[in-house]
């Protein structure tokens, strides 16, 4: 697997040029802060942008923790990569990630000041400073006709109560709308389908009744999906309603790179299973 390394200073916009400096490479991935991403997904990893303080956050860039880097190196080797992209605020971190996750030396370095114009960096610097956002090089997908883009706040968690997302507003996570595979746009009867399957293999649901995939209206946006089931007698309700909230979550994020901010689940009735 070939390595090539891009570097710049701490907010000067290497998330946001990162897909275009992989595509112009010939990159297959990318590593940026703790994370492996794939085309438009995250393979591994998790976001060092999301630590609460900058020594925690540089020990998650460059994979100081071992079961993070054998994560990321496994992902590595079952995917396929033949060239990866590496963004790092110095030469010398890029020759300790290279290390953690046992690769070879970049066969090319790109500098953010051969990317990018003075004027770009200082509004990347503002956005950064002033602003708190952050971006993560993932493109954002659209659920047609009613999604057009969101921010993303990493890790997702379902259960995650509302004083933590209201202390954590000013760090906003941003995923570029932009993308070299041109505009991508999910129907919702698509999730719909995702979640039929997941429900068909999900022991204890008898069917889904009825499923309600929409925008979040709150500064946060993401999507709400609400499902109503028909659940077997006898099941452990609790147990079944929650697995299947996690099964959803994690599939159709896997499945269409949207964040799914909520999965309400409503149990209609119960039905007696016929033996």
């Amino acid at each position: 697997m070939e390595v090539v390394a891009f570097v710049g200073p701490s907010g000067t916009g290497k998330s946001h040029h990162a897909i275009g400096v992989a595509f112009d490479n010939k990159c297959d991935a990318i590593i940026d802060d703790g994370l492996l991403i794939k085309g438009t997904k995250i393979l591994a990893g998790t976001s060092a942008k999301n630590e609460q303080n900058r020594i925690q956050a540089v020990k998650r860039a460059i994979f100081t923790d071992k079961e993070h880097a054998a994560e990321v190196r496994k992902a590595l080797a079952a995917s396929n990569i033949k060239r990866l992209l590496i963004i790092a605020t110095s030469d010398n971190m890029i020759g300790k990630i290279v290390k953690k996750l046992e690769l070879d030396p970049p066969v090319k370095t790109v500098y953010i000041n051969q990317v990018a114009s003075k004027a770009e960096i200082k509004k990347a610097r503002y956005s950064r400073l002033q602003e708190g956002k952050h971006i993560v090089p993932v493109p954002t997908v659209e659920l047609k006709p009613h999604f057009t883009g969101y921010f993303a706040d990493l890790p997702y968690n379902i259960f995650s109560s509302q004083r933590r997302q209201e202390k954590e507003a000013d760090r906003s996570i941003v995923r570029p709308s932009f993308s070299f595979y041109g505009k991508l746009l999910i129907a919702d009867t698509a999730i719909e389908d995702i979640i039929n399957l997941i429900a068909e293999k999900l022991e204890g649901v008898q069917k889904v009744s009825g499923i309600k995939v929409r925008r979040r209206s709150d500064n946060s946006k993401g999507i709400v999906i609400s499902v109503e089931v028909v659940l077997f007698y006898g099941v452990k309700l609790f147990a079944v309603t929650r697995q299947l909230q996690a099964k959803i979550k994690e599939k159709v994020e896997y499945m269409t790179a949207m964040q799914v901010k909520n999965v309400n689940v409503s149990i209609r009735s119960l039905a007696v299973k016929h033996r």
